[in-house]
């Protein structure tokens, strides 16, 4: 799939708040392919109706008597991902936020665009929305759905997971010694308060100049086939970048300072939603009570 892109470097632009409403999909083409952005097991521990979640811990917006975004401030926060992808669970883990998981089922090949920004961010959008539309929220806390997609604008084209080994092979042949743009949409819907917050990261990578032997090892472990851009930073891949300019965080899937600016824009903070764990595993009073 071609498309005339400009590539840029990264950054993050400013928020787009909304009330919550249902997008419609873009033009659906066919399209070779790319299976869902992101694959991994489907987590267990999903809320779906009224089945109860156990997490380890949830934030709490305690706070002054009065309501945020048109809800009560003093009751406990709820994240849910909308993404079965591994790495964007342990990049929230590890910034202190345990996520309840649900899956969205969005049929991406459905979506296209010739902008790769656009087109993460509508995907994103889509995810959340279906989500959203999954759950039946208890009035004892505020839930919040994050959903996320990621595509890799290179060469006027806009990739994401490649169809198979030879088509991972391939892309690695043109990538290497080369740059590309990789573009995450995030869109974060506070179900209670009746809005939305979203945006696209974007964070240019450097490819090494790697040799076809290493391209071939490197296919065949298979995590180039799982992930958009045939590429990860995070695990085995992350040998073959040269560097990046930008929030590692957006190639991996998620972008931790993006999340917090969308979180501002529902009028709550990021510390609001730390566990009552840390990363090293000690239990500790609420992190994000926040005071009066």
């Amino acid at each position: 799939m071609s498309a005339t892109l400009r590539l840029h470097s990264g950054g993050i632009p400013p928020c787009r708040r909304h009330g919550v409403d249902q997008a419609k999909p873009q033009q659906a083409k066919p399209q070779q392919a790319d299976q869902p952005e992101q694959t991994g097991q489907e987590e267990q521990d999903e809320r779906v109706g009224d089945t109860a979640v156990t997490s380890p811990g949830r934030g709490s917006s305690d706070g002054a008597a009065g309501s945020v975004g048109g809800v009560p401030n003093s009751i406990p926060l709820r994240l849910v991902l909308a993404s079965a992808s591994p790495a964007r669970r342990k990049l929230l883990h590890a910034a202190g936020i345990e996520p309840d998981v649900l899956v969205s089922g969005v049929d991406e090949s459905q979506v296209v665009s010739d902008r790769a920004e656009d087109l993460c961010l509508e995907l994103a959008r889509l995810k959340a929305q279906a989500v959203v539309g999954r759950l039946r929220p208890s009035p004892d806390e505020r839930t919040l759905v994050l959903g996320c997609d990621s595509v890799l604008a290179f060469d006027g084209e806009i990739l994401g997971k490649p169809a198979d080994e030879a088509d991972a092979v391939a892309r690695w042949g043109r990538m290497r010694g080369r740059s590309g743009v990789l573009h995450t949409g995030h869109c974060l819907i506070d179900i209670e308060g009746g809005s939305r917050a979203e945006a696209v990261a974007s964070t240019t990578v450097r490819f090494a100049d790697i040799s076809d032997d290493e391209i071939a090892a490197y296919v065949s472990t298979g995590e180039p086939l799982a992930v958009a851009g045939a590429f990860t930073i995070d695990g085995l891949g992350g040998a073959f970048l040269d560097g990046i300019e930008g929030d590692p965080g957006t190639v991996v899937g998620l972008s931790l300072p993006l999340l917090r600016r969308l979180l501002a824009e529902l009028d709550l903070r990021i510390i609001d939603l730390w566990a009552k764990v840390t990363p090293g595993g000690q239990a500790v009073e609420a992190l994000g009570a926040v005071q009066p």
